[in-house]
């Protein structure tokens, strides 16, 4: 082969080969270039997180409300009911102790099936009811930190220091709590990391056990608002603070001129030998928004409302009122809401005749 026919060959070589040099050294795709994978947040604790933990419910609606919609609660237990649609997945073990679920090795499994990022522990309520001291229960903390860090070592965490309480049967309990509160504090900075930051939330103040507890321990309504409210910037911090929004052209929309209403439907959701649990479905009927409703209905003879979640319910006799609070009493046309109750009965109980009133 002559000089000149080399030269042609290396050329066409050389133009052969740009497209794959060009090729590798393209950049990886990033993880930025994929769906974003959801956060998951785990509530973790005894009762008050979990039967049925409703500030779970309200605090899961005003992060959807607020933008931070890429989330997901997760737990190995399902969701147990409050009356409005949420992610109802949680941790939150009925009776548990932080140092019984500490003896019994629980977390480790609970973890593994999970695998959350962010964890909102209230946990500690049933081992001031067994005595333990503040050092007793922050050693049994130190513990699951460490089982939540060995699962993921940049978790976050939220420690509660919880909710007063007051019950009837127990005279050390509500100091028992204000000594675990005050040592929560110290003990987060100390186990504190940049890595895996503690965040403490206070659930204590302003919290009251009298009037925001339906039995010195558990919280009501107004208790569990209250909750949902603590925990709600703490988690919106631990999100990065910045919701994700989307930016949308508004819709055109008609106004046309009528009255308000609305209708309410009740449903046995569950019975058992003594009790039941309804659920009541109320929907704006009319064609314009109310900002307000009230429902009434009769229960059998000898049914009596024990719990209730999501409204303001009065029970006179067997009639039984309920009105909407502050977060679910405006309704557009066509939008509707649910509240739920427990209640005592010793017989089948029948869903009655519900009227709803609205203005």
């Amino acid at each position: 082969m002559n000089r000149t026919a080399r030269r042609v060959s290396l050329a066409a070589l050389l133009v052969a080969l740009v497209p794959v040099l060009l090729l590798a050294a393209r950049p990886a795709p990033t993880a930025t270039a994929a769906a974003a994978v959801p956060v998951r947040i785990m509530p973790l604790g005894d009762s008050i997180t979990g039967s049925p933990g409703c500030w779970r419910a309200l605090l899961w609606n005003k992060l959807q409300s607020t933008g931070f919609t890429n989330i997901d609660f997760v737990g190995t237990l399902p969701p147990q009911g409050c009356g409005i649609p949420y992610d109802g997945d949680n941790e939150g073990h009925g009776g548990a102790l932080a140092s019984g679920i500490v003896s019994q090795n629980l977390l480790p499994g609970w973890l593994a099936a999970t695998n959350p990022n962010i964890v909102l522990m209230h946990l500690g309520t049933n081992d001031v009811w067994n005595g333990q001291s503040p050092t007793a229960i922050l050693a049994s903390y130190t513990t699951l930190i460490g089982q939540m860090r060995a699962n993921n070592p940049n978790m976050t965490v939220l420690v509660a220091q919880i909710i007063p309480m007051n019950p009837t049967n127990c005279t050390t309990c509500a100091q028992g709590v204000v000594n675990l509160d005050a040592a929560i504090p110290a003990w987060a900075a100390a186990l504190s990391t940049a890595a895996s930051p503690i965040v403490v939330v206070d659930q204590w103040t302003g919290f009251n056990d009298a009037t925001d507890t339906v039995d010195g321990v558990h919280p009501n309504d107004s208790g569990n608002q209250k909750m949902s409210d603590r925990w709600y910037p703490a988690l919106a911090s631990a999100l990065g603070g910045v919701p994700v929004t989307t930016t949308t052209t508004p819709p055109t929309t008609t106004t046309v001129p009528a009255s308000g209403g609305c209708t309410a439907v009740e449903t046995i959701t569950n019975q058992w030998a003594g009790g039941f649990q309804a659920s009541v479905t109320v929907t704006d009927s009319g064609t314009s928004a109310v900002s307000s409703w009230h429902v009434s209905f009769t229960l059998g003879a000898g049914q009596t409302v024990t719990q209730f979640w999501s409204t303001a319910l009065t029970q006179t006799g067997s009639a039984v009122t309920a009105a909407n609070l502050s977060y679910n009493g405006s309704l557009a046309p066509g939008a509707a809401t649910s509240f739920g109750f427990l209640g005592a009965s010793a017989s089948t109980v029948t869903a009655p005749a519900v009227t709803c009133s609205a203005s």
